[in-house]
């Protein structure tokens, strides 16, 4: 990828909206060259290929936007994980590695998980409110999931600040274009991080105790419930590469959720002063920040036979980025769908995806994003954006947010 196909890709992540509008209104699919990919862009078509696992595969979901070169595979090679996850394996796998997750996020695990949610949002809004400024992605939305998220898996606190960075290392390194020094320096951070989460699967192993770690262990691992038996080296990899997708699912996900909702509110300013007023609100302000900026704008897929999908055939091993976000602002599906409204009566969106894939960390990002919207309405309910330091999004399609989020008050 030359730069000047970089400077097209950044572009279109940045702001894929206007193109998400052409192609839902051109007939049949768009070949989108930036993202080598027909752009699934309109809500039907999105839902019809998330119903159908079987001819549209989740394996390339995590497919690198730049792939490495020996170098940077050598490092990576120091590592763990490289086996498959559950965003990308279908069928029976698929289902083995969803059971786990979905168990360790149930609703009585995500109540349970709220009050040290709002002890630790409380504690994040504390160290800056005298400030009368922030930088509310850097201080806040960049935190707490992080927080949250290695309490749940079991990390020390000391721990979360490596295993958050390596998640978002792995993240550039999958989904940023980057020249080789730049992808070696992102990998040598996420094998520390792999490095790390191995430590703790040989602990939890030994030692078992009441976390989202040791349920995995449980579940997947042949001897997992076990402790004299040891983890095999195969067993060591699949779980560190469960747990580095469970932490970048979990964290990243949840802080563009956070970063971009107090955007948008903000900048419509309206809005944030009736949240302010009327907290009853925060529920479906959630949920109208969810759609019309969905954090995950989209996912890839692969067909696996021959299909017909809006009037346009697909052959097998064809790609396909289907694009939430755009399916999001759809006007057969959503009213206005341009306005953000957080009075908007409520409707079925598609910011955690569809079917079997679904998001199961949705609950836990909602609760959070209703934690974080409580405290800084009622603390800080004169917060403004900061006039001088315009806001601009990252350039991705996974995880969209603000890349600062200067404010006052």
């Amino acid at each position: 990828m030359d730069r000047h196909e970089h400077a097209r890709l950044d572009a279109l992540q940045r702001d894929p909206y206007p193109h998400y509008a052409r192609a839902r209104e051109a007939e049949g699919l768009t070949f989108v060259p930036e993202l080598d990919a027909w752009l699934v862009a309109r809500d039907a078509d999105v839902r019809e290929v998330l119903r159908r696992p079987e001819a549209f595969s989740s394996a390339n979901v995590l497919r690198p936007d730049v792939l490495p070169g020996p170098t940077v595979l050598a490092e990576m090679g120091r590592g763990f994980g490289g086996r498959p996850v559950v965003v990308s394996s279908d069928g029976a796998q698929h289902q083995r590695l969803r059971a786990p997750i979905v168990h360790g996020l149930s609703p009585a695990r995500v109540a349970a998980i709220v009050p040290y949610a709002v002890e630790r949002a409380t504690a994040l809004i504390d160290a800056f409110a005298e400030s009368g400024s922030a930088d509310l992605m850097a201080q806040f939305a960049l935190e707490l999931p992080g927080q949250v998220i290695g309490r749940l898996v079991g990390l020390d606190p000391a721990d979360v600040p490596l295993a958050v960075h390596g998640g978002y290392r792995a993240e550039q390194l999958l989904f940023r274009p980057m020249d080789e020094p730049g992808q070696l320096a992102a990998a040598r951070d996420v094998v520390a991080m792999q490095h790390l989460l191995d430590t703790y699967v040989r602990e939890r192993h030994a030692r078992p105790q009441d976390d989202l770690c040791t349920s995995l262990i449980g579940a997947l691992a042949a001897g997992g419930e076990s402790p004299g038996a040891e983890l095999t080296l195969d067993e060591r990899h699949e779980m560190v590469a469960h747990l580095q997708n469970f932490l970048l699912a979990g964290h990243l996900t949840t802080s563009a959720l956070i970063g971009s909702t107090v955007l948008h509110l903000l900048h419509h300013r309206a809005q944030w002063e009736l949240l302010c007023e009327k907290p009853e609100l925060i529920p479906s302000a959630v949920e109208e920040a969810a759609r019309y900026d969905s954090p995950i704008q989209g996912f890839r897929r692969i067909t696996t036979r021959p299909v017909m999908l809006s009037g346009t055939e697909l052959p097998i091993g064809a790609v396909v980025f289907v694009a939430y976000g755009s399916a999001n602002r759809d006007p057969s599906r959503h009213e206005r769908p341009d306005v953000f409204d957080i009075t908007r009566p409520p409707a079925r969106h598609l910011a955690f995806g569809y079917g079997v894939h679904g998001c199961p960390g949705s609950s836990l990002a909602r609760e959070q994003l209703r934690v974080a919207l409580e405290l800084l309405t009622a603390r800080l309910p004169g917060l403004r954006l900061a006039e001088d330091r315009p806001v601009v999004m990252r350039p991705t399609m996974i995880h969209r947010s603000p890349e600062e989020l200067p404010v006052l008050w």
